[in-house]
């Protein structure tokens, strides 16, 4: 099953700030959603284990991340998949975009993904359901790390 989101948030922070914040294994640890591990596996990967729940489907992702595409500090590119055993699979990729906007800076991400095992045959409306609120979860921990300095 084929998934796209695109999303914006306006967080009070420089492009530089937000920037080096999403190049920082700490503080997206702390913003993912579930996020249990999240270790530097290589130059511009992470290795991540995730624990989520979606609908009546919780499994344990194991995956990894790799960072591409760089354009310092306005865009980069978010590859990736993960395995949830039985709960089956997700695997794709996301663009994340910064402008200066009303003192401050917005940041628009494009998400396209691919999932499949018993994950999938939850419906569509439910995963992008989940999809949206793992995504609206994410940037509310994350404008308060871009908050906090």
């Amino acid at each position: 099953m084929a998934m796209t989101m695109t999303g914006e948030v306006q967080l009070p922070a420089s492009r530089e700030v937000v920037w080096a914040k999403l190049n920082d294994p700490a503080v997206l640890k702390a913003c993912i959603p579930g996020c249990e591990e999240l270790n530097v596996a290589g130059e511009n990967q992470f290795e991540a284990v995730a624990k989520m729940k979606v609908g009546p489907v919780s499994a344990r992702f194991k995956g990894k991340v790799t960072l591409s595409d760089f354009d310092p500090p306005n865009s980069y590119k978010i590859s990736g998949e993960g395995e949830g055993g039985v709960a089956g699979f997700a695997k794709g990729g996301a663009t994340v975009a910064l402008a200066d906007k009303d003192g401050g800076t917005l940041l628009s991400y494009n998400v396209d993904a691919q999932i499949g095992g018993k994950l999938a045959q939850l419906g569509q409306r439910l995963i992008n359901g989940s999809a949206k609120k793992l995504a609206d979860e994410f940037f509310a921990k994350f404008a308060d790390a871009v908050k906090a300095g």
